[in-house]
């Protein structure tokens, strides 16, 4: 940030907290600003548009109404006081308690690194040099430096910061990348929205993905498990007690049916077979229907999303594993293959937790049957290697339980890849039909 400040000084001869506000305005992109700077014949003119000095008239006659008298004293305009003022180039003035105060307020309470002038109607963007000649509290300096990067940071389109819990470091790369940005403290996630890194999911359906699990996921889950639609009037009923036989309460309906089967009453005998459901297209049948579609890609979500917690033990099991086998004859080098299979382990299993909202999206044709199939390659694969991790590590065959982890994890890396290729290659085809 100040190597590009440095740059942007030299050629435009202004102060760096002036060069500091150019660059924000311009996303940090020193080509851009100097090239709008070149257009310009006259760069008072440049400076004056850009907010970051006054313009002329708006200088002279602010001159002629807030300066004060010389050799004293002036009564501030914002608290009565008479005491000496201070301003800034656009000749409005304060004394130095309010400006403190102002600018204290626009640090810590709003949050903001580019402060206009205090006074009504003037857009006067403050100089950094000059905020920090008003500003004595260290925690406001604090504040206002940590702004500065946030806003470098935040509008710079080749920086993100680390999503990690308490990690507060920025990474590089680029919005177009691919492959997952990685932190220096472990964190992997996607630099086009700095979330969880999410393939095959796109940026945008993960962000639709997040919004309907948040705004759906409980209160769905609650009535699917909790309530069931009458069977003749289609009113939603809630069981309260232990027994199945109901009643609706609908003054104009009083169905008795098994809570179990919703068949009536009357005649009701058994209905411990399962029977396939009517085909029904009434409003009520088709919003549980699309409720019951949504809980099963949302469970296989979750599932794996648990999964992938609970997997994390795997890498103490796995520790004592490889201390273990180090003792008795194997180098650091060979037992790391333990931990390259946890690695393979937990990644197959993000892949397959977002693979499930990516599917929740698509419109059933032949590329989604092959989707489905790959996805269940890999999920079965998946499964056995953890099984196997799990449960199978007291193999004293040392290297035939390698053999057998390396095939696994190899083979779960394989299909994993697969998967992700297929998706790939329908983004770059343009052969994925989603339905919103």
């Amino acid at each position: 940030m100040s190597k590009t400040i440095s740059e942007v000084q030299a050629i435009l001869q202004v102060e760096p907290g002036i060069c500091r506000i150019l660059l924000h305005k311009f996303k940090w992109n020193k080509d851009r600003l100097l090239d709008k700077f070149y257009e310009h014949s006259d760069t008072t003119e440049f400076l004056a548009e850009a907010q970051v000095i006054p313009k002329t008239s708006s200088s002279e006659e602010a001159a002629g109404s807030s300066a004060p008298p010389p050799g004293g004293d002036a009564e501030c305009d914002v608290c009565c006081s008479m005491t000496r003022l201070s301003g800034l180039a656009c000749a409005h003035r304060a004394c130095d308690e309010c400006w403190k105060a102002y600018l204290t307020e626009k640090i810590v309470d709003v949050g903001q690194s580019e402060i206009e002038c205090m006074m009504m109607d003037c857009k006067l963007l403050i100089e950094d040099e000059k905020v920090m000649s008003y500003i004595t509290d260290p925690f406001v300096i604090a504040a206002y430096r940590k702004l500065i990067i946030s806003s470098y940071v935040e509008t710079n389109s080749q920086l993100k910061w680390c999503p990690g819990a308490g990690c507060g470091k920025a990474v590089k790369g680029e919005p177009s990348d691919r492959e997952p940005a990685v932190c220096t403290c472990g964190e992997r996630f996607c630099f086009a929205c700095a979330q969880d890194w999410h393939d095959p999911l796109s940026c945008r359906h993960m962000k639709m993905w997040r919004k309907k699990c948040s705004d759906d996921s409980e209160t769905l889950n609650w009535i699917n498990a909790n309530t069931k639609p009458c069977p003749k009037c289609s009113v939603t009923i809630e069981k309260n007690g232990g027994c199945n036989h109901m009643s609706c309460k609908s003054s104009s309906c009083r169905y008795e049916f098994c809570w179990l089967c919703l068949g009536d009453w009357k005649n009701h005998a058994q209905c411990n077979r399962y029977v396939e459901d009517d085909n029904k297209t009434d409003s009520r049948s088709l919003s549980r229907k699309n409720l019951q579609r949504y809980l099963f890609y949302y469970n296989r979500f979750m599932a794996h999303q648990n999964s992938m917690k609970l997997e994390g033990k795997l890498y103490a099991k796995v520790e004592v594993k490889m201390d273990l086998m180090q003792a008795l004859s194997m180098s650091w080098i060979e037992v790391q293959f333990l931990r390259r299979a946890v690695d393979a382990l937990c990644e197959c299993r993000r892949t397959l937790k977002y693979a499930y909202a990516f599917a929740y999206y698509l419109e059933a044709n032949n590329m989604t049957t092959l989707f489905e199939t790959n996805q269940s390659d890999l999920e079965l694969a998946t499964e056995q290697l953890s099984g196997m991790l799990e449960g199978d590590l007291e193999d004293n065959d040392l290297a035939e339980l390698k053999r057998k982890v390396q095939d696994k994890y190899r083979y779960v890396e394989l299909r994993r890849k697969k998967m992700l290729d297929h998706c790939a290659e329908g983004v770059e085809l343009d052969s994925w039909v989603f339905c919103e």
